[in-house]
């Protein structure tokens, strides 16, 4: 549950900051009659975001066990592809974030209610749509019935109302440090659901090695015992890999953790973020 909360307050959290930054611009402008396209455009966003978690997991319900499992594995790569693009996008450009979305509204106001309510959609959107995908594949690759669910709906509700405490000003943390070590974390939580996404192609016969076990220790570490699922749910551990996944997940895990970390090191990627709250702060 751990992982995927993770997942739902990292995501959700940028987001936040994203409609913190849009409707504090507004209100420090003086343009508070402009809130509701720009509050449309958000809650549409949100609305599809939900709309295509729900297609992936009710789609998927109607398909055979191999077409399940091929599809599983395919979107958990492609979410590890995108989830990995953000961390490191986040970190690139938050120093332009808040002037970049300024300038972007500067423009939707100049154009019409239907050029803000796009703006705001595409803001949020993407973000949205990431964050049901990645959130989805995490929860197909921890399994545990409905808990992993749970764990990212409540790291979503984490993240809305700290926003919101960000907004009002009520709440101060050193955001610089909070995504390096979360997006530190979420590469490990993003490695385990790819080295899954691999065994789930493996299982539907897109690639071999399905039976060529790494090691089994099932019976030190049982998949049912309360220490195997927590393994399983922060780390997406699994007692018998095969040895392409153990081959998978160092080969994205150890580059992937020392770019970043080394990168984040000499870096100081949140500062305007937290500039966007001090600025979210006085205009509450």
């Amino acid at each position: 549950m751990f992982g995927n909360y993770l997942i739902g307050l990292r995501e959700g959290l940028e987001a936040s900051l994203v409609v913190c930054i849009l409707i504090a611009y507004l209100v420090k402008t003086g343009r508070k009659d402009r809130l509701g396209p720009v509050w449309l455009g958000i809650g549409s966003a949100v609305a599809l975001s939900m709309a295509f978690g729900a297609v992936l997991q009710f789609g998927s319900s109607q398909l055979s066990f191999e077409a399940q499992e091929a599809l599983g594995g395919t979107l958990s790569i492609v979410a590890v592809g995108l989830v990995t693009w953000m961390v490191f996008w986040m970190r690139r450009t938050a120093r332009h974030l808040k002037s970049e979305l300024q300038g972007k509204l500067d423009a939707a106001l100049a154009m019409g209610t239907v050029a803000l309510v796009v703006t705001s959609f595409l803001a949020v959107g993407r973000e949205g749509l990431e964050t049901a995908l990645f959130i989805w594949t995490a929860v197909q690759a921890t399994g545990d019935g409905w808990n992993p669910l749970v764990g990212a709906i409540l790291g979503l509700l984490t993240s809305v109302v700290l926003g919101w405490l960000f907004y009002r000003g009520a709440l101060k943390i050193n955001l610089a440090k909070f995504f390096s070590w979360t997006g530190a974390m979420l590469v490990v939580v993003a490695a385990g659901v790819l080295a899954y996404g691999v065994h789930d192609l493996q299982e539907a016969g897109w690639i071999p090695g399905l039976h060529q076990l790494a090691f089994d220790i099932s019976s030190t570490i049982p998949k049912e015992s309360w220490y195997g699922t927590l393994l399983k749910g922060v780390f997406n551990f699994q007692p018998d890999p095969t040895w392409l996944q153990i081959g998978v997940w160092l080969a994205y895990l150890v580059p992937t953790l020392a770019v970043f970390l080394g990168n984040t090191g000499g870096s100081r990627p949140a500062k305007p973020v937290a500039q966007a709250q001090a600025d979210a702060t006085r205009t509450a």
